[in-house]
């Protein structure tokens, strides 16, 4: 049985109890993160996910609150005996700067370094990113102030469905990427360019025929008139949720 598990929900300002967006996928054929933000060797060790376990990771996009954690984890690793091959994918916009992100740090000088092989996507509706048995990953680019993929994750012979918007403003394309979901993962970090409202969110899980709709990415420590939940149920009649740190979807 696979696992969604939220290793962090808030936009780019963390707090004590909500870490910077990042998700793991458990499956039988390893863990795969999704984002790769703040502290992840801490998050992933909090869930019971053992470094080793990761064989792939996701980045949706070069922005620090999406990445920024990535040097210390690829650290970490190999200071803990890594020695599997670590699969990463993304845009080229998006590895290119990984790359010399990296290279800041010397990595290519690190003695022993685990293989890290680096697998770019093109900027095209519903690509494939990876197949496993158990798991089918697609990606679209959504509209952010960078480019940025949503992805599509297919679970399972019935193919249990799981979209994740990442940063956008409400675009078509998520839509088309998100048709038929089971579940609709969207930010609503609020009015900003390249972002979505909870309305806006409850809006796109609508047109997309979801059946659930769990909230990411929104700001942490900020009072509000009406709670995002509330702003998304006016446009959504399926089910509502805040997604909230290690919370665990079993699929």
């Amino acid at each position: 049985m696979a696992q969604l598990i939220f290793l962090g929900t808030a936009a780019a300002v963390p707090d004590p109890h909500h870490e910077n967006s990042l998700i793991a996928l458990r499956a039988s054929e390893g863990a795969i993160l999704i984002d790769c933000g703040g502290s992840p060797t801490l998050r992933l060790a909090e869930a019971g996910i053992e470094l080793d376990e990761v064989s792939d990771i996701i980045l949706t996009h070069f922005h620090p609150d999406h990445v920024g954690g990535l040097p210390l984890l690829l650290m970490n690793m190999w200071l803990l005996g890594r020695e599997g091959a670590l699969r990463i994918y993304g845009l080229h916009h998006c590895l290119e700067r990984v790359e010399h992100m990296m290279g800041f740090y010397q990595w290519e000088d690190w003695p022993d370094f685990f293989p890290v092989a680096f697998h770019r996507l093109p900027e095209r509706e519903m690509v494939t990113v990876l197949e496993r048995p158990e798991v089918r990953i697609l990606s679209s680019p959504v509209r952010h102030v960078v480019p940025t993929i949503g992805l599509r994750i297919e679970i399972g012979p019935g193919a249990h469905i799981i979209s994740y918007s990442c940063d956008t403003e409400p675009c078509p394309a998520f839509v088309r990427l998100a048709k038929g979901s089971h579940i609709v993962i969207h930010e609503a970090t609020g009015e900003s360019p390249g972002h979505s409202t909870a309305a806006q969110a409850g809006q796109v899980a609508a047109e997309a025929g979801a059946e659930q709709l769990f909230l990411i990415h929104y700001p942490t420590g900020v009072s509000q008139a009406d709670s995002p939940v509330d702003q998304a149920r006016q446009m959504f009649s399926g089910e509502v949720h805040l997604a909230e740190d290690f919370m665990t979807l079993d699929l």
